[in-house]
């Protein structure tokens, strides 16, 4: 791991400013990417600018139709806040799989949006639950946000802040993970909205998370059953594409179970 000076604030515009007055800063809240990153070269930032303490960033607060989750709460939070685990059961579920006890305590739901991983679990709960991404400048919805393999919206410099949840009626998370890592080989995630809108959001099957458009239509038809053609299916060492495409539908068939269920 390269020398880098290490800046800890808890004010967002000193964060920034410190951001802008250095050339290749990073910033840092849980570190369970840049970290790794970091011991094995692939990134060699100069200068570390801790976040993880601005309150700005810790709110989770709600509204009668929104949940509000500040960038910098960690995954142990969400998946054991009651706020959470009343308004979203889902999303408390989701945040409840990720990694193991040690990530959950440190990881953030910000770093790992921010990330993108294409087997990360929470931006399948961010797509189906019509989240938007606040940050220092704008808001940016789900859908404009992730933008493919290991990318974002986001712009250089541009802090992630919080992220809005419209509250559905019902929710539900099923998911496969890799034994080694805990990351999604599939997950599915389940929204239901009034007016019978249903949005389905698919992790670790393609190269990004993605609308799972026919399992939607297969929620109100059971009869039905969704497939997946994409061009970017995902197939390594830990599984070709035709496993951890039937995986999703098998995992679609489990979230939705527990929905009527409950």
């Amino acid at each position: 791991m390269n020398t880098f000076q290490y800046h800890l604030t808890d004010h967002l515009k000193l964060a920034k400013d410190i951001f802008v007055s250095n050339e290749n800063a990073r910033f840092l809240s849980g570190g369970m990417t840049l970290l790794p990153s970091m011991k094995h070269g692939l990134i060699q930032p100069d200068h570390l600018i801790d976040v993880s303490k601005i309150p700005d960033l810790q709110v989770l607060n709600e509204t009668s139709d929104h949940l509000m989750i500040g960038a910098a709460v960690k995954h142990d939070q969400v998946a054991n806040h009651p706020i959470v685990q009343s308004a979203i059961p889902g999303l408390a579920y989701l945040a409840s799989q990720i990694g193991d006890p040690q990530v959950r305590a440190r990881g953030t739901i910000g770093g790992s949006i921010a990330n993108n991983d294409p087997s990360a679990d929470y931006p399948a709960g961010a797509l189906a639950l019509k989240a938007v991404m606040v940050t220092d400048r704008r808001d940016i919805a789900a859908e404009d946000f992730f933008t493919g393999f290991y990318s974002t919206a986001l712009e250089e410099g541009e802090i992630l802040s919080q992220i809005k949840f419209a509250k559905p009626m019902k929710s539900a998370y099923a998911k496969f993970k890799q034994a080694a890592s805990g990351y999604a080989l599939a997950g599915v995630f389940i929204a239901v909205y009034p007016d019978q809108e249903i949005r389905v959001a698919v992790t670790g099957v393609g190269a990004g998370v993605f609308r799972w458009t026919e399992a939607e239509q297969a929620f109100l038809n059971p009869k039905m059953k969704p497939s997946i053609e994409r061009d970017d299916l995902i197939s390594d060492l830990h599984a070709p594409s035709a496993y951890r495409v039937n995986m999703a539908q098998v995992l679609f068939k489990q979230a939705s179970k527990q929905i009527q269920n409950n």
